[in-house]
């Protein structure tokens, strides 16, 4: 978990007083005699435990097991029921991807828990002003109101300390994380409670003939809801692949504006991490809002696609009539991106970043709130990194004196509010992005210089393009300092780059390593066959497939059940792929995929990509060899 200060301090307290709950709990049951029933409904909480179902967006898992954890409590006590999930949450804990398993996510997990039944329980009893069923049992007319008390206090603290939790973490609002991810999850709560409410009315003991009534009801509700979440997963994904569709041809435009305005170039990355970075600081929390904020930061000078570039690259000041042309690129931009459908507001941000807070902008003069808070924000941060970035007709300005023409402009272009919260927060901004710019240039640093620590073998190739890729040291070392980074990252057990060989009809691999060492072998693949020849041939992921359709991968020595295959562009041409396999049958994450993809885009943008493609024009040829493993 990376949380802030405040977020650290907030789960130590939350896991220190679950764990003093948790230790009186046990106490109490210790300090009396152990009662088999609630050995029983123990077991039955490990059991069902292990069978939980993901929730989707999270990294969180669905048990069915509250039934049980209920029970406990009616018949038992607020201790019982504390106990109980404490051992259910340790076993979810138990089931998840090793990745998951992080010691400070399961220990305020499990006293999240603990602390949340506890309160509950002490509630009920509080409401009903009776012992322990056990002990003197009760009509359900009697424990009907208290137990619907005791479901909603379980709930709703349980979801909420989670919520809060996420919310350090993820640096979004804790009510929307709750009522996205945590909300519809009180059927399970209210059915596990209703079920518990009939076990205990018919028996104040656990017996067989209960378990047989009410098991299947509970096995019905574990395959209910795996099914239904798994609909809502591929919902979900479906929504994060057309999010994907979206940032790319975003990327491509922001890409050709760049490229075109060669005055600013760089200038519209550096504007997206501050204008991203400061709507937070700003309290938007609102995924939809910072994800136009996103957009928008890349895309607010589309419109000089059509500005004249005599006028967009003029190494001087502009005169009256060049700047009228100037300012239609505002209103041009937007009336390009309104034919996007984005799931966002893109577009006003887009069409008022030039508006003035007393209403002196342009295009449309608008002022103060009717502005769109994205477009405030994106202002502010567009002309402080104007003025401190050099101009054809003026050096940079230092920080302090941008500032000070920012605090002249406070209140007649821009909102007050916006620009004391960056002036505020800017040296903060600039660290951020400091740190960003580092990180990109420690990757392309990666991809640049080979390793010398450890000797990669050259492969017995057939292919032209591999064979100029063997035979060049550095794109060998660069390539298997990529696969090393990709088996480091993703956990996966091995990883392969393959090169299309257009003589034929095949690919070939360049490089493959293991987890912990590089493999001497090659291996090539039909285009169009397995996973990997599949994606070559379409130019299209696959995500999680069975990785034991890449057949001939195997004999590089992997062990793996799911594979991941992204492929490698040159020229909107597909020259390659890369595959990752890992020996887990839960797959590859999210995070996973977008960092592979992130990878394979570095790659198409590397040394290695030019070689291939001087290679595939014939300028590098040798006489091929048998290669030693072939699928058709």
């Amino acid at each position: 978990m990376k949380l802030t200060a405040q977020g650290q301090l907030y789960v130590v307290g939350v896991s220190a007083a679950g764990l003093i709950v948790l230790w009186q709990s046990l106490t109490a049951l210790v300090d009396q005699p152990l009662n088999s029933g609630w050995l029983v409904l123990a077991g039955l909480t490990l059991l069902s435990g292990s069978f939980t179902v993901k929730v989707p967006s999270l990294q969180a898992r669905l048990s069915v097991s509250e039934t049980f954890v209920f029970t406990a409590v009616l018949l038992f006590g607020a201790p019982a029921g504390t106990v109980t999930v404490a051992l259910d949450t340790l076993v979810v804990a138990w089931g998840a991807r090793r990745r998951s398993r992080q010691p400070l996510r399961i220990l305020f997990n499990l006293c999240a828990a603990a602390l949340s039944i506890w309160t509950a329980g002490q509630a009920f009893f509080l409401f009903a002003g009776i012992p322990p069923l056990v002990h003197q049992p009760a009509a359900l007319p009697v424990i009907l109101l208290p137990l619907i008390a005791l479901t909603i206090v379980y709930f709703t603290l349980n979801s909420a300390l989670v919520a809060i939790a996420l919310s350090f973490e993820r640096g979004e609002a804790a009510f929307w994380i709750w009522r996205k991810n945590f909300l519809w999850l009180s059927v399970n709560y209210f059915g596990g409670a209703s079920v518990a409410a009939l076990l205990v009315s018919y028996t104040r003991t656990v017996d067989l003939a209960a378990l047989g009534i009410i098991v299947p009801l509970i096995v019905i509700s574990y395959l209910t809801f795996k099914t239904s979440l798994g609909r809502i997963e591929d919902a979900t994904r479906h929504v994060d692949e057309v999010n994907k569709l979206y940032m790319s041809t975003i990327e491509t435009l922001a890409t050709a504006i760049d490229a075109k305005d060669q005055v600013t170039h760089g200038h519209i990355r550096r504007v997206q991490r501050f204008a991203v970075s400061l709507a937070r600081e700003l309290g938007i929390k609102d995924h939809r809002q910072l994800k136009a904020i996103e957009a928008a930061a890349l895309l607010h000078d589309m419109g000089k696609l059509v500005v004249p570039e005599h006028i967009l690259n003029k190494p001087g000041r502009l005169t009256p009539g060049e700047f009228d042309k100037m300012k239609l690129h505002a209103s041009v931009g937007a009336e390009i991106l309104s034919s996007i459908n984005f799931p966002y507001p893109v577009v006003p941000i887009v069409r008022h970043h030039h508006e003035n807070w007393d209403g002196s902008g342009y295009p449309d003069g608008i002022r103060s709130v009717e502005i769109p808070i994205g477009a405030r924000i994106l202002s502010v941060v567009d002309c402080f990194d104007a003025l401190t970035s050099d101009r054809p007709y003026r050096r940079r300005l230092p920080d302090e004196e941008a500032v000070a023409i920012l605090m002249q402009r406070r209140g007649v272009m821009y909102d007050p509010l916006v620009v004391d919260i960056f002036i505020r927060v800017k040296d903060k901004l600039a660290a951020s992005q400091a740190a960003a710019e580092a990180a990109e240039s420690e990757m392309e640093a990666l991809l640049k210089k080979p390793r010398k620590r450890q000797h990669v073998p050259t492969p017995v190739l057939t292919s032209r393009v591999a064979i100029a890729a063997a035979s060049d040291r550095k794109v060998a070392d660069t390539v298997d300092a990529v696969l090393a980074s990709i088996c480091e990252a993703t956990g996966a057990s091995g990883a392969v780059l393959f090169v299309k060989d257009p003589d034929t009809d095949e690919i070939v691999s360049i490089g493959a390593r293991r987890r912990h060492a590089p493999v001497s072998e090659s291996v090539t693949i039909s285009l169009g066959s397995g996973i990997s020849g599949w994606v070559a041939a379409n130019g299209k992921a696959i995500i999680n497939a069975d990785a034991h359709l890449d057949q001939p991968v195997h004999a590089l020595g992997f062990v793996a059940s799911r594979c991941l295959a992204v492929p490698l562009r040159s020229k909107n041409d597909t020259i390659g792929v890369v595959s990752a396999y890992l020996d887990d049958a839960r797959g590859f994450s999210e995070r996973d995929v977008t960092f592979l993809e992130g990878t394979a885009r570095t790659v198409e943008a590397s040394s290695i990509a030019t070689l291939l493609e001087s290679a595939l024009a014939g300028n590098q040829l040798k006489p091929p060899q048998p290669s030693t493993q072939t699928i058709h």
